[in-house]
């Protein structure tokens, strides 16, 4: 029946007993007649529709709304259950008396009263009813009593049992409560329905301990289980409560707080099952109350230590886990039982903790967690401080170890001898001296813990794992000695500086350590040509880490003359005899072979070059004594590791070194049996994947620097991959920055003209030059007959079919024959050089002038996940194309038809420009040029034409110098070019 607003209504809280919850209270209002007399007229109140009401209620009464809200039994499913049910199937479930969860039982429980209590705070001067059993609210009117009562409990003890019962005061009359039909209708804390009366109590009394003598006068507790019941349950009485024993003594003492760490393993948290943890599973809608909920237990001790903190009052020991101001501990002396009320000093408490707190140790709940090696690193620091504070620290009785709490110290010595640096050291804990190379195995596999030869713990100070970590992974164990490369002294200076190693080394190397610039060297007399001022910068480097004994990585960008540099070395190693009659090693790609030939024949024509590579070369090393540079393949290393092992070259200069990042492959295991007297990188991206990348060619130059390969895998390349650790990062570029030598264009653009062309030769595949040569004899021999029989004009067809045909399968014989499923040579070298330029951060236009080789370019790029921008005849929008490839910083890769790329393009973003497929006028690919280098260009272009080697395309270049003027000035198409040709010409093209 609804209540009018219009007319007086009454907000009221009836009070009522559910089967399953308990006592709840429900909210109603309620229609006051003409007389202000409540009616039988009512309807529950929520809160959905309590603002209906809002004349009639104030603040409290919002917050008594919604708090018996959460106490419906519709309310406590929603919160307990995330299954669809109805209240007596949930019920009945949850509270069969076989198979009911006693879990979410005591959570249901501990919800319904965390409630309870506070409604019941709020009642004072409200409408209070119990409700009758028909349902109406307004029954029989209670009140709150206006202040708690108190409740003494007593104790009587004689020869034959204890009896226990309490006594409750109310404004100093004692109540009486036992067998007048009293309920206690809140536990926790408790609240007591007496008569009209509800009554809650001072010091939180629980109602537990009210309970059982509602309808008792007292409890019986025989002898034989007064030992445990004293000590379980009396003693937090005495602690808490008002007692009045007989038959033991109950003293309250006060002592002077003494301080008390205790330390000890740290135990491994398990999985147990308890209620509550249950019914948090329950509460956060799980379908069932079952699973396990991690909590602390003890079990086995892990790498962290604990530090309890208790306090001494007069003989007994107080944890700071007990909260209390009382603390009681229970003696038994013969028959009779003391409780002793041990009063706190908690603000002296506070003081302790507090002063521990400003020396980094933190106590929570009485207990800090620290790790193993810090924990003894604290101990070891604060000893003083700690017997000056009045501290008594003691090893706990659960830890399974005897640990040494010390002294410790550490002696490093590091001395140079010819070939390296000698480490020797000692370790002293307390009386114990221990060898420096005893924690070699400790330090390098994080292991703290150190047994004494008395059997005492010693914990390895945690700052020394950070110390000496490199020093133990970079060094090597020798006849229980330790030994350290040259090329570490950077590490050797870092340990001096941080004055944790005494130092003895030779003036040479003291001079090395503060070199601030590289001496200049002579350039070999016969090196013909002049290199640029960064180009003699590096020729110098060469010089200066060879001197030295260091292997070096020379990392200049593509284009900047790493070729060069490196051939320049090599030239002055053969004129000052430097080499002492042995070859050098250059090992490449089989693509770079023609282009390091043309590169020293064009240089360094001094040098005698053997070309050892294909088939049928000559496996004789003994050849190589009658030569200075030997030219070889990483494939051809491969084949001949064993053979190659037996030489010993001066040099072994590895081109695209990044060839060997995969330190496990053949082909770095090949290159690292070679034997030489010094040993070069060259590459223009020395980490295109990895960091690992990093690791594996460093380590063929320098041995050892980087540690062994899981040593770098654990301490860099986990945490600057995964970590994004910038401390990582800072520390390997130290250790590698002496032994790299890497020029960005951006550092030289001055030194560097406009425009610099290059001409890359590209090998053919065997499957390539098949096709290639069954192609040119088919055409040759037409062509030849058509000649003697008709002439050049008649001819003119089909030789520009010919040459068109020859020219397809020099790009890639699939775009010839469809039905090709072979590599090709020149799409090898174009595909790693795209990304050579993609890992140095530039931007390249690819031009062709066959959309069908563009399609097969982009398809080697689609399977290698490069992203490029694209541009044909048949592109609708090209100036969208265009500017996402100038504005999109990730977009490093233009393919361009020359047709459609010749004409209105402003492609100033990139600094590289491919000629994938040069002709006769160069012209248009000038034009191709221009479209990177306009006006506004700052940098220089890299201009590179990729020639497939003894094709077409090589004879090509070589009439096209011959007749520069003509093809240049006068020649626009390829029908003109054809009828220029002789009979020579052709000839010389097709032979």
């Amino acid at each position: 029946m609804k209540v009018s607003t219009s007319q007086p209504f009454q907000i009221v809280y009836s009070l009522l007993e559910h089967e399953y919850l308990g006592y709840l209270f429900e909210s109603y209002v309620v229609q006051r007649n003409q007389r202000g007399q409540l009616t039988l007229q009512h309807q529950t109140v929520s809160a959905k529709n309590a603002p209906e009401f809002a004349d009639g209620l104030d603040e409290i009464d919002f917050e008594l709304i919604a708090l018996t809200d959460q106490i419906q039994q519709d309310a406590v499913i929603k919160e307990f259950w995330s299954k669809k049910t109805t209240p007596a199937d949930f019920f009945l479930k949850i509270y069969d008396a076989d198979k009911g969860d006693k879990g979410l039982q005591d959570a249901i429980c501990q919800y319904v009263q965390e409630r309870m209590s506070q409604i019941l705070e709020r009642l004072q001067g409200k409408c209070v009813f119990i409700m009758g059993k028909d349902g109406e609210p307004t029954w029989r009117e209670i009140s709150v009593a206006p202040e708690p009562a108190s409740v003494l409990f007593h104790f009587r003890r004689n020869e034959e049992s204890t009896h226990y019962f309490p006594t409750i005061q109310y404004q100093g009359q004692k109540l009486d409560f036992q067998y007048k039909n009293a309920v206690i209708i809140c536990e926790q804390p408790a609240w007591m329905l007496l008569g009209d009366i509800l009554y809650n109590f001072r010091n939180d009394v629980d109602g537990k301990k009210i309970k059982p003598f509602l309808n008792k006068k007292f409890i019986v507790i025989p002898r034989q289980v007064e030992d445990s019941y004293f000590q379980r349950f009396v003693a937090p009485l005495v602690e808490s409560f008002d007692v009045h024993a007989r038959g033991f003594d109950i003293r309250s003492e006060r002592y002077v707080a003494r301080p008390q760490l205790t330390f000890s393993d740290a135990p491994r948290a398990t999985v147990v099952t308890t209620p509550a943890a249950r019914a948090a599973v329950a509460r956060r809608g799980a379908a069932s109350a079952g699973g396990g909920v991690a909590v602390a237990t003890a079990e086995a001790p892990s790498d962290h230590i604990h530090f309890d903190l208790s306090f001494r009052y007069g003989d007994h020991t107080v944890h700071t886990t007990h909260d209390k101001r009382v603390c009681v501990k229970l003696e038994k002396q013969e028959d009779n039982y003391i409780f002793h009320r041990l009063i706190r000093n908690l603000d002296r408490e506070q003081e302790i903790i507090a002063e521990l707190a400003d020396r980094a140790l933190e106590v929570r709940n009485g207990r800090a967690v620290l790790e193993k090696a810090t924990a003894f690193r604290w101990l070891h620091h604060h000893a003083d401080e700690l017997v000056r504070m009045g501290f008594t620290v003691q090893q706990g009785t659960s830890s399974g170890k005897d640990y040494f709490i010390g002294a410790v110290t550490v002696q490093v010595g590091i001395t140079e001898t010819n070939d390296w640096f000698d480490v020797h050291g000692t370790v002293r804990f307390g009386e114990f001296e221990i060898p420096f190379i005893k924690l070699r195995p400790y330090i390098l596999n994080k292991r703290h813990e150190f047994r004494l030869p008395n059997g005492q713990i010693a914990i390895i100070p945690e700052e020394w794992f950070t110390q000496y970590l490199e020093l133990f992974a970079f060094s090597e164990e020798h006849n229980h000695t330790l030994t350290l490369r040259k090329h570490h002294l950077a590490l050797v200076s870092d340990l001096q500086n941080g004055n944790l190693a005494t130092v003895v080394m030779s003036r040479k190397l003291e001079k090395l350590r503060e070199f601030e610039t590289v001496e200049d060297r002579p350039m070999p007399e016969s090196f013909r040509g002049e290199l640029r001022p960064y180009q003699k910068a590096g020729y110098n480097w060469l010089h200066f880490v060879q001197e030295y004994q260091f292997g070096g990585c020379l990392a200049d960008d593509m284009g900047l003359g790493k070729t060069i540099q490196t051939l320049a070395l090599l030239l002055q190693r053969k004129e000052t005899g430097a080499a002492k009659g042995a070859a050098s090693l250059l090992v490449m790609p089989t693509s770079l072979v023609y282009n390091w030939m043309t590169e020293a024949f064009k240089f360094t024509p001094a040098l005698r070059l053997l070309i050892y590579t294909g088939t049928y070369r000559d496996k004789n090393v003994e050849q190589f004594a009658d030569y200075d540079v030997v030219l070889t393949s990483y494939g051809i290393v491969r084949l001949d590791a064993e053979l190659l092992k037996t030489y010993k070259f001066d040099y072994v200069i590895l081109d695209e070194s990044q060839a060997i990042k995969n330190p496990g492959s053949t082909t770095s295991q090949a290159v690292r049996g070679l034997h030489s007297r010094h040993r070069l990188i060259l590459t223009g991206t020395p980490v295109e994947n990895s960091t690992m990348d990093l690791w594996s060619q460093m380590s063929f130059i320098n041995p050892g620097l980087l540690g062994t390969q899981a040593f770098f895998r654990k301490e860099f390349l986990k945490p600057i991959e995964k970590g994004k650790d910038e401390g990582k990062t800072r520390r390997l570029h130290a250790l590698i920055k002496p032994f790299i030598l890497r020029r960005h264009k951006a550092q030289v653009a001055t030194e560097l003209p406009e425009k610099i062309e290059n001409l890359s030769y590209c090998p053919m595949t065997e499957e390539q030059q098949q096709c290639y040569e069954e192609t040119k004899s088919f055409y040759r021999n037409q062509i030849l007959q058509s000649l003697e029989e008709h002439g050049t004009a008649s001819t003119q067809f089909m030789l520009l079919q010919g040459l068109t045909k020859l020219r397809q399968i020099a790009n890639h014989p699939r775009m010839a024959h469809e039905d090709y499923v072979h590599e090709s040579g020149k799409l090898r070298e174009v595909v790693r050089m795209i990304k050579s330029v993609v890992s140095e951060g530039h931007k390249v236009l690819v031009f062709s002038q066959f959309v069908k080789h563009l399609d097969i370019v982009r398809a080697a790029l689609d399977e290698r996940q490069i992203e490029y921008a694209y541009l044909d005849g048949n592109t609708r929008d090209r100036h969208q194309e265009v500017a996402r490839f100038q504005e999109t910083e990730a977009l490093r890769v233009f393919l361009i038809s020359l047709k459609a790329g010749g004409v209105g393009l402003n492609l100033t973003a990139a600094d590289y420009v491919f000629i994938l497929d040069p002709w006769w006028n160069p012209a248009v690919e000038a034009q191709a040029v221009d479209r990177a280098h306009r006006i506004g260009q700052q940098r220089t272009v890299f201009t590179y034409k990729f020639i497939t080697q003894n094709t077409v395309e090589e004879k090509i270049l070589a009439l096209q110098n011959k007749k520069i003027q003509l093809v240049t000035d006068l020649i626009t198409t390829d029908e003109a070019i054809i009828k220029s040709l002789t009979r020579e010409d052709i000839e010389e093209l097709l032979g």
